[in-house]
């Protein structure tokens, strides 16, 4: 079926090129000269096209400027920007900025056609993704996986707060799993089996909040054609979990206080009062503290939800979770890709630790969500992240992100016959050094238990029983791992003498 792609380029010359190049791959191409006129065809299109392939330097508006607009719109079609081969940082540039790829002039038909291919099976896999339900995330704190202490202590504090009944504060920048560590609390509390009814304050327009939350009769304000439960009501007997608490007007935070002080909420346009029963869990990525000094969150209302604050630590200082967050996605994500992939490589699984993911945990799922469909050989390589590629220092991106994509069929076959990878296979990670089995001998993955005894089994051998170094690594305590050497029966001395003899 044809797709439309929208070229947008000031050189009639590239222009009829791309065109050319396009209508062979069959597609439809669509026309603009500048990032302005862009802009206009995509608001008058019918049908939004399905990748846009972008010239970075045009008057009027450039290419740079257009991305930003584009980001700021929430507009999810895939950019594909042109550069010259002496402009490559602009391109990189372009890359941080949430282009898909990019392509050097004179444009290589076939470059072209790889390009606009893998925007089309990423957004293909995207559209399927949202039709389908959302991957089964973590229920409980025995189902979360971290090697980190801080996180460590956070489950531990996580599962005291879900003894009780008393508010409960999670803070922690965008993307770091807020709502999971929520969800968890609901899970092994007494109301596990009642409503969990979440609310992103910071998504509702200040005119709706107070209704949303509340409820309203009908004819409250213009509009209100019938009566609606608020989200409090909803969530009645369970738990209510508010998001992004800070972003709440301050009219409706008094209304929030006298509901956590009272147990009661006033539906808006109603004549009286309602009494709700429900666990309140808040969630923050700003400084709360700072925002009661500068006048924009109630200090009391403050100190009555932060009874009981939990921090939840960026991906950049809890990195030893990174490999089993990407086994993780890779096993939710690759039974719906059109090629099994089955492992990421060590050289790809050193690109993700030098990266500092400011998008924390969300953008690692979506980068192993985007490299799982563009993978052609089944194993995960640097290549299939481009995006990640683009913003670690000290790499060159042109070979690594133009010329590795376009080679990657000829080039990884013969590169991962030589190259040592974390390779889900069904033999024993001890009997081949350096790979980690996750997938058993039908298919299925491993249970968690038996992955980690791999690993410090691993480690025990690796660094030939050096326990202090072994904890360090792990990023566990000496305690933790002689505990759990113990639960698995290993003897950490005997072992090292029978490897010796």
């Amino acid at each position: 079926m044809s797709e439309a792609v929208l070229i947008v380029d000031d050189d009639p010359v590239q222009r009829r090129l791309l065109q050319a190049a396009v209508e062979k791959l069959g597609h439809t191409p669509l026309f603009a000269e500048n990032g302005q006129e862009a802009l206009d065809v995509l608001e008058q299109a019918e049908k939004p096209p399905c990748t846009i392939v972008l010239d970075l330097v045009m008057p009027h508006m450039s290419g740079l400027e257009m991305l930003d607009r584009l980001r700021g719109d929430g507009t999810e079609i895939p950019v594909i920007v042109q550069t010259s081969r002496g402009s490559i940082d602009t391109a990189v540039e372009a890359m941080r900025a949430g282009a898909f790829d990019f392509i050097v002039k004179p444009v290589a038909p076939a470059r072209l056609g790889i390009a606009i291919s893998n925007a089309l099976r990423v957004s293909a896999m995207e559209t399927r993704q949202r039709r389908g339900e959302k991957p089964a995330e973590a229920s409980s704190f025995n189902q979360l996986i971290t090697n980190s202490p801080s996180m460590a202590r956070v489950i531990m504090l996580g599962q005291k707060a879900a003894a009780s009944d008393i508010p409960i504060l999670i803070e922690g920048e965008s993307g770091v799993g807020k709502e999971v560590i929520a969800r968890a609390i609901q899970s092994e509390s007494r109301r596990r089996r009642k409503p969990f009814v979440t609310v992103n304050c910071g998504a509702i327009p200040d005119t709706l909040v107070e209704s949303i939350l509340f409820g309203h009769e009908k004819g409250a304000f213009t509009g209100a054609t019938e009566k609606r439960a608020g989200k409090f009501t909803e969530a009645d007997t369970g738990t209510l979990f508010l998001d992004e608490i800070g972003d709440l007007p301050l009219d409706v935070q008094v209304k929030l206080l006298r509901a956590v002080q009272q147990g009661e909420v006033d539906t808006v346009g109603g004549r009286g009062t309602q009494k709700v029963d429900i666990r309140l869990i808040s969630a923050t990525n700003q400084n709360l503290i700072e925002r009661v000094k500068e006048g924009r969150f109630r200090e009391d209302l403050f100190y009555r939800l932060n009874v009981f604050p939990i921090m939840v630590p960026p991906l950049r200082d809890r990195k030893d979770d990174i490999p089993l967050l990407v086994q993780t996605f890779i096993a939710r994500f690759s039974d719906s890709a059109a090629r099994r992939v089955t492992g990421i490589s060590r050289t790809a699984l050193e690109l993700l630790d030098r990266y500092d993911w400011p998008g924390n945990i969300r953008q690692l799922e979506n980068a192993v969500f985007r490299a799982v469909v563009l993978c052609e050989t089944g194993v995960l390589d640097v290549a299939d992240f481009p995006q990640i590629f683009a913003q670690v220092e000290g790499l060159d991106p042109y070979e690594t992100l133009n010329g590795g994509i376009e080679t990657a069929g000829r080039a990884r076959t013969a590169h991962l016959a030589a190259q040592e990878t974390l390779q889900h296979k069904p033999a024993a990670p001890r009997d081949l050094p350096g790979q980690i089995a996750v997938l058993d001998e039908n298919d299925n993955v491993r249970p968690l238990e038996e992955i980690e005894g791999d690993i410090i089994r691993f480690a025990l051998d690796h660094y030939g029983g050096q326990m202090s170094e072994i904890a360090r690594r792990l990023g566990i305590g000496r305690s933790t791992l002689y505990r759990k050497l113990k639960d698995m029966g290993i003897d950490p001395a005997e072992r090292t003498r029978a490897k010796d003899d």
